[in-house]
């Protein structure tokens, strides 16, 4: 794994975007310059996050989202783990 974040990225397993190694290591999100910890989808070439719009869920119980717009920044939170060479 590189130290580039996946360019979308979401925290819900059922999505396509999801990637457990890659919210593991943890993901940080700057939006328009301020640090979001709220984020629960992102898109850093399409320009936008989703966040939860209050205590608010859908008939499914999924919260509900908004999507916002604006520069998008993601980095990884945590040093990626060190690779071993035991199968040498």
């Amino acid at each position: 794994m590189n130290d580039t974040p996946p360019d979308h990225l979401s925290i819900d397993p059922s999505s396509p975007f999801f990637d457990q190694a890659a919210l593991q290591r943890g993901v940080g999100i700057r939006f328009k310059g301020v640090e979001r910890r709220d984020v629960e989808e992102y898109s850093m070439s399409e320009g936008w996050i989703r966040v939860a719009l209050g205590k608010k869920v859908d008939r499914n119980g999924r919260p509900l989202t908004i999507k916002l717009t604006g520069p998008v920044e993601a980095y990884f939170e945590n040093a990626a783990p060190a690779q071993d060479d035991a199968d040498a």
